[in-house]
C-alpha cells in the first residue's frame, strides 16, 4: 500500500533482518570509536547496531542532495550478550516540514529471539524540499557553524560532570564506522558528489560516543534503562577532533533506584556544539 504512488508514508515497515552480534563486530565498533574491546568482554556495546536504520535507504526521499541526521532518539531495555542472535525490524513512524526542510523518521527495533525488545532507535533525516532552488556551490559549507544562529548553549549548570571523551576523528575511523563502501561519510569525492566539501562524518558516530561516555560511568545503568534525545546541530567534519560530555541536571526515584538526568554535548576545540541534547540512566 502506498499513497499517491509515494513510497515513504507513515507506517510503511521495512522489515529487517536476523543477525548474531558477533566478537567481529564488537571489535570493529571498538575500532571506529577507539575504545578497548576489554570493555566489552561479557556484553555488547549499547549501540552496536547504531546504523541499523541505514541498512535500507528505501525511505529516502528523492532529493537527497544536502541530505542530513536532525535528531536522534534512543531508548535501551536489554543488553545484548556477544554471539547473541538478534531481529531488527523498522518503520516509517512521522513525516513533517519544518524551516524549508522535508523530515523523515524511521523507528528501528531490535528485539531477542523470544520477542523481547532490546532497543528503539528514532531517527529523523532531513531533505531539502523539491521546489528549494538552492544554487549554493555546496548544500552545507564549513562557514555554516561560524554564524551566531549555530551557537548552541548547554552545560554549566553546576552538576557533576562525567569524565570526557575526546577523539581526532581521522579518515580510518571513518571507514571503519562507515564502511566499508565508500559513501560521503568516508570519501572525500563521494562526499562532494552530494552537496559536501568534506568527509561528513557519520551523525552516529559522536552519538556513540556520548554512549560510550555514559557506559563508563553508569555501566548495566545506561546498557539496560537508558535514554537518549539529541540534535545535530552541526556538521563533524573529516580529520577534526570531538570531545563528548556529560553533566548532571537532576536526580529521580524510579523502581528502588535513582534517575541520572544529564546534558550531554559533543563539541570541537572551539567550542561548536555538534550534538546537543539529554540524556538519563540509572544508578544501581
Amino acid at each position: 500500500m502506498n499513497f499517491n504512488n509515494e513510497p515513504v508514508y507513515v507506517g510503511r515497515d521495512f522489515g529487517g533482518r536476523s543477525l548474531t552480534i558477533d566478537r567481529e563486530a564488537i571489535d570493529l565498533y571498538c575500532e571506529a570509536v577507539a575504545v578497548g574491546s576489554s570493555r566489552y568482554a561479557a556484553t555488547a556495546p549499547a549501540l552496536i547496531l547504531h546504523s541499523e536504520c541505514y541498512q535500507n535507504l528505501e525511505w529516502y526521499l528523492k532529493n537527497i542532495m544536502g541530505n542530513l541526521h536532525a535528531r536522534q532518539e534512543w531508548h535501551l531495555y536489554g543488553s545484548i550478550s556477544p554471539g547473541q542472535r538478534v531481529t531488527t525490524r523498522g518503520f516509517i513512524r512521522e513525516r513533517y516540514i519544518k524551516r524549508q526542510r522535508e523530515y523523515v523518521v524511521k523507528e528501528t527495533w531490535v528485539q531477542d529471539d523470544e520477542g523481547h525488545l532490546l532497543n528503539r532507535g528514532i531517527t529523523h533525516q532531513s531533505f531539502p524540499l523539491p521546489d528549494d532552488a538552492d544554487t549554493a556551490v555546496f548544500a552545507v559549507d564549513k562557514d555554516r557553524e561560524k554564524s551566531t544562529a549555530r551557537r548552541f548553549e548547554i552545560g554549566g549548570r553546576g552538576g557533576a560532570t562525567l569524565e570526557p571523551l575526546e577523539r581526532l576523528i581521522s579518515q580510518s575511523m571513518c571507514m571503519a564506522f562507515s564502511g566499508p563502501m565508500k559513501n560521503y561519510h568516508n570519501d572525500k569525492e563521494e562526499a562532494r558528489k552530494l552537496g559536501f566539501p568534506d568527509i561528513v562524518v557519520q551523525g552516529m558516530l559522536p552519538i556513540c560516543l556520548i554512549s560510550e561516555v555514559l557506559t563508563g560511568e553508569f555501566g548495566d545503568g545506561w546498557l539496560v534503562g537508558g535514554q537518549m534525545d539529541v540534535r545535530l546541530v552541526n556538521v563533524l567534519w573529516g580529520e577534526e577532533t570531538a570531545t563528548a560530555r556529560a553533566e548532571v541536571t537532576d536526580e529521580t526515584s524510579e523502581a528502588g533506584t535513582t534517575r541520572v538526568h544529564l546534558d550531554v554535548w559533543v563539541e570541537k576545540p572551539d567550542e561548536t556544539k555538534v550534538i546537543v541534547g539529554r540524556a538519563s540512566a540509572l544508578r544501581r
